[in-house]
């Protein structure tokens, strides 16, 4: 056949979708698949949680090597930080999880996942903590230290407190980030949601409706989360700062 032959009707067909009305959503499909989904959101949350903890305790560590004042460690927290920002996390998750049982180190994939999350948020969470504490005024710390404070006392009874409150809005973002991540750790086998409306779609051949849900499920997620991150930072600002947020 020429490519002349090609008629319009043809090349229309191409671009065609068959919808027949409402059909495409079942809610048959819905009512079977809807509790399956739900069950597997708590291992989503479950492992944002654990993950967003352990960004939280990793991003110490490469704060403190940022500001050590011998240049190699500095230097090299630096380049180690940016490389894990800069590349792709689904690279970072493949190589926990297919190059590191190779040199002997086999994690499950719920833990590689916790894992390979925690290491890559905790970079930006040790960026938030450098700006925070670049935020606090200098003579906070030339006072500390006038009146005898501890580095330990000073952190703990000044510091920190005052940069809690620039600390909250910026992690509660990251905290929303690891959620919509999560569905990432589908392509190792954790059983997310992400996964658990993959498999369903494989299973039956009906796609349309997992999907729909699970990025439902998704958006309850983050509205929710936000939600609490900024009552969160009202009561940190009126509790630890004695004052309201622009919330209102």
């Amino acid at each position: 056949m020429k490519k002349d032959d090609f008629s319009r009707g043809d090349q229309m067909n191409i671009f065609s979708i068959d919808i027949h009305g409402l059909d495409w959503f079942r809610l048959s499909v819905v009512a079977t698949v809807l509790p399956k989904l739900m069950s597997a959101a708590g291992v989503t949350i479950y492992v944002a949680l654990l993950a967003f903890a352990g960004a939280l305790v990793i991003g110490i560590p490469i704060l403190v090597a940022r500001r050590s004042r011998l240049s190699l460690i500095t230097r090299s927290s630096v380049f180690l930080a940016d490389f894990i920002r800069s590349t792709p996390l689904l690279l970072q998750i493949y190589f926990y999880f297919f190059v590191m049982p190779q040199i002997g180190i086999v994690l499950p994939p719920i833990t590689t996942g916790i894992l390979a999350l925690s290491i890559h948020y905790g970079c930006y969470v040790a960026e938030a903590y450098r700006a925070g504490l670049e935020a606090l005024p200098t003579g906070q710390r030339d006072a500390v230290t006038a009146l005898g404070f501890s580095q330990v006392d000073a952190y703990r009874h000044v510091i920190v407190p005052q940069i809690i409150p620039f600390l909250v809005p910026t992690l509660g973002n990251l905290l929303v980030s690891i959620f919509k991540e999560t569905p990432l750790l589908a392509s190792i086998a954790v059983t997310d949601i992400m996964f658990v409306a993959m498999q369903h779609g494989a299973d039956y051949f009906q796609y349309i409706e997992p999907i729909t849900l699970c990025g439902m499920i998704f958006l309850v997620i983050s509205l929710a989360t936000s939600f609490f991150v900024r009552q969160l930072e009202r009561l940190v600002s009126q509790v630890w700062l004695g004052r309201k947020t622009s919330h209102g």
